[in-house]
């Protein structure tokens, strides 16, 4: 598929998404930030309260698109990559990976915050208030999609692209187990499987485009509502009262770092 036929395809989503902010109980908001190399990016983010789930997007000026989705009652966070062809290396397809985490839930304001928030200036450049860094994640499963709506409902139709590229982390996996019920320990790891074991050479590191090897991407999110303000004042009787005020916006990276049964799926990583 080459670049002219994937715009074709992103430009049908767009026009999906759109008519579901009309027809579903979808709320979203479109954010100009700058990153951290000073392109000014645009980001969407959309609440739906109904399935009580975020979906936070955006393109990289080099045309990679970010898509964070956040399943609130499931408890996981996915960062979908859609990483475009290089033609100056003859390749005309594009990949997918998809990397689930835990997700806890005071890392991002809850879906009906979200679907308050307006902007008065839609202009304006958006920078976070507060750096949180960057966390690596050393994923250690190969999800198999086909099943993993025991992970999340949502997880087979976002990452149905990247069937043999999501990955996730066995700890996240147990820790989100409950025991006895449909999200027992042993039914969530049935969805996964480890992979890339005994492989600790770095993609970067090998000469060999054919050789399995450890990849790493690193994402960032420039800004996203991460909590919410709350000032103090006085109600008519002068009692000192807590009330909320506004939103607390962060940026944060993360360092995903996978199996790669290719150099060659890792070009980035040089």
């Amino acid at each position: 598929m080459n670049v002219g036929s994937l715009k074709i395809i992103k430009d049908i989503a767009v026009f999906l998404f759109a008519l579901c902010n009309l027809a579903c109980d979808v709320n979203g908001l479109v954010i100009n930030v700058k990153n951290r190399g000073g392109d000014i990016l645009q980001e969407t983010i959309a609440a739906n309260v109904t399935s009580d789930t975020i979906t936070l997007e955006y393109q990289k000026t080099e045309g990679t698109l970010i898509t964070q989705f956040v399943d609130f009652a499931s408890e996981i966070q996915v960062f979908k990559v859609l990483v475009l062809g290089e033609e100056e290396r003859g390749e005309s397809q594009f990949q997918v990976m998809c990397f689930v985490l835990r997700f806890m839930k005071n890392e991002f304001i809850a879906t009906d915050a979200m679907s308050k928030l307006r902007q008065k200036n839609p202009g304006t450049i958006r920078n976070a208030e507060e750096d949180k860094g960057t966390e690596q994640h050393d994923l250690d499963l190969c999800v198999d999609v086909g099943q993993a709506s025991v992970i999340s409902p949502h997880l087979p139709v976002l990452c149905h692209d990247a069937k043999e590229t999501t990955f996730a982390r066995e700890t996240d996996l147990k820790a989100l187990a409950k025991p006895g019920g449909p999200k027992d320990a042993k039914v969530m790891l049935k969805a996964a499987h480890k992979c890339g074991v005994g492989v600790q050479e770095r993609c970067k590191d090998t000469t060999d485009w054919w050789q399995p090897c450890t990849c790493q991407y690193q994402l960032c999110i420039s800004w996203y509502p991460c909590g919410l303000k709350y000032c103090r004042g006085k109600d008519s009787s002068q009692k000192v009262v807590s009330y909320r005020c506004g939103i607390k916006t962060c940026k944060k990276c993360r360092l995903m770092s996978y199996y790669s049964k290719q150099k060659i799926n890792c070009l980035w990583d040089e």
